[in-house]
């Protein structure tokens, strides 16, 4: 059976929301799916208030400093949330655990997706951890 189910998926947003998340869980692809169904429950803006929060405190739960280099990363976030918004609205009527085992086989979960949009080195800067930094290759489009 694909990942999450929707029991699977309500656990792991619990878990993240309560800081309760052990950091060997917190991989690249259970932050999409917290991501999605965030985006799916509250809408994009809110949603990336909730992540920016959420990911800030799970982090300090770990031991993980949030700095210059290392924690969250604002440009990272917010560029998932935006993407995740457009997949959610190019599938529409999915259950959000459907939706985020869809987007968990899309191009979308690669580990370097988000470098179709931007070079590395402007997505790997201080600027783009601390602040948001446009795409400098294309727009954030699926």
């Amino acid at each position: 059976m694909p990942w999450p189910t929707s029991d699977e998926l309500d656990d792991l947003v619990a878990r993240f929301r309560a800081r309760t998340l052990p950091k060997a869980e917190w991989t690249h692809l259970a932050h999409l799916a917290v991501g999605l169904w965030h985006v799916r429950e509250h809408g994009a803006e809110r949603a990336l208030e909730l992540l920016r929060t959420g990911i800030t405190r799970l982090n300090e739960a770990h031991g993980t400093v949030n700095d210059e280099s290392g924690g969250y990363h604002e440009t990272i976030t917010r560029a998932y949330v935006c993407l995740l918004s457009e997949f959610i609205r190019r599938h529409p009527g999915l259950a959000v655990a459907d939706c985020a085992q869809a987007a968990l086989a899309s191009p979308l979960a690669g580990k370097t997706a988000l470098f179709r949009y931007y070079a590395k080195e402007s997505l790997l800067s201080v600027s783009a951890r601390k602040g948001w930094v446009e795409p400098d290759l294309e727009p954030l489009r699926l």
